[in-house]
Parts: structure tokens; sequence; C-alpha cells
């Protein structure tokens, strides 16, 4: 492939579709910049930019599903790749094969506001969230020297539960008390703390999804007993 003929955006980057070779299914969706494209050409493996932490990333790096490119197209108009693979594991963090595992028409939101409703910016959260959740694993394996995560986690469970537990107070107090930019600030922090404890004691993302799906719409017993009286 001649990347003189692969046209990036405005950001230096172009959208890739990561397709397994073969059974075909799309295992996900990513990004990669003239660098990443270069070094995913020069080793055989894919290599991506992740747009929330603004670096490069070996998928399979830290978990060791690898993906080993079998063939890379651009379309016609030269502004996406597809990026056909070998793999050696689940494409999705969350264990899945793929990272399209979640039937829309399913969910709660799907079912009451159709799919043409769909937020982007939601979509969007979600995938810095797991982008973040999947930095901090890679923080807790390789402890590099000088991350605040790794002083977390050398700290052990209680003092991500007393950091967590100060992030608690200062958000309320900045709900209570704080400007909107106050407010912003101290939940960012809180999110995060969150993270690091969920990474700690093992709970994956898709648990938090899969409880909040459980409970969307249903009335809590409790309250409903105590509105009739």
């Amino acid at each position: 492939m001649d990347i003189q003929n692969v046209k990036f955006d405005e950001n230096g980057l172009i959208p890739v579709v990561v397709q397994d070779d073969k059974t075909s299914e799309v295992l996900t969706l990513a990004y990669m910049n003239a660098e990443s494209l270069a070094k995913t050409l020069q080793t055989g493996e894919t290599w991506f930019w992740s747009r929330s932490r603004k670096e490069l990333w070996h998928k399979g790096e830290t978990s060791g599903h690898v993906q080993r490119v079998v063939d890379i197209k651009v379309d016609c108009d030269g502004d996406s790749l597809v990026v056909r693979v070998d793999k050696a594991g689940p494409a999705c963090h969350t264990g899945e094969e793929s990272c399209f595992h979640i039937d829309l028409r399913q969910t709660q939101f799907g079912a009451q506001q159709g799919l043409s409703l769909v937020n982007i910016s939601s979509m969007e959260l979600g995938i810095l969230l797991n982008d973040l959740y999947t930095l901090i694993e890679e923080r807790r394996k390789e402890r590099p020297e000088g991350s605040y995560t790794t002083y977390l986690f050398n700290s052990g469970l209680d003092k991500i539960l007393k950091k967590l537990g100060e992030e608690a107070a200062e958000t309320i107090i900045a709900a209570k008390n704080g400007s909107t930019k106050d407010i912003v600030n101290e939940i960012s922090d809180l999110l995060y703390h969150l993270l690091v404890l969920m990474v700690e004691r093992n709970v994956k993302l898709k648990d938090i999804l899969s409880e909040l799906a459980d409970r969307a719409g249903k009335a809590n017993p409790k309250y409903a007993q105590e509105n009739k009286s």
C-alpha cells in the first residue's frame, strides 16, 4: 500500500474497520494516523492511535491478543481502511470476540427510542471510558514510575478507598457551593477514582452496563411502598 494514497482527516486520522479474516466478522472500529499505519505495515500487526490518550497503542501489547495483518485495503475515496486480521484472542477489552456485541434493538434505549435517536456524544463518552479503563489496567500491570495511578495501586485498596471518599466529598461541596466548572472537575476526578477501584477489584465496565440495563424502567419496591404511604 502507498500511504500517499491515504487521506487523513483534519486531525491526521483515518477510520479503520478491523475484520476477522476467517469469519469476516467486524471486530472493531479504530483510528490510525500516519505513524501507526506505517508501524502496522512494517510489523504486520495492528497499531492504532488513541484519541483519548493521544498516543500510539499496539493491539494486544498487554493482553497478548495481537492481530496479525492479512490484508489492508483503502476505499475508493481514500479516506477509510479495512484491515483483515488473524487474531490471537478477543478483539474487545470486555472479553467479547467483537467490540460490536451489543444489539441496540434489545436494549431499553433501543426499544423505547429507536436507533435513529442514538446520541453520538454518548457513544463517544462510552469509548472514552473504555479507553481510560484500559489505560488504568495497563498502569496496574506495568506500574510506570512517576504515575499517580501507579502510586494508588502501590498504596493498596485502603488508599484507593480513602481517595474515592475524598473525591466524593469534594464533589458534594462543589455541587453545593461551586461553579459548574468546579462540579465538572470534581465529577471527573470522582469518575477516574471509581475506575481505579473497578480495576483494583476486577469489576468490568460491562458489568456496570448490564446492571444499569437491568434496572432501567424498574421501580425500586422500597420507594414504591413509601410513595403509597
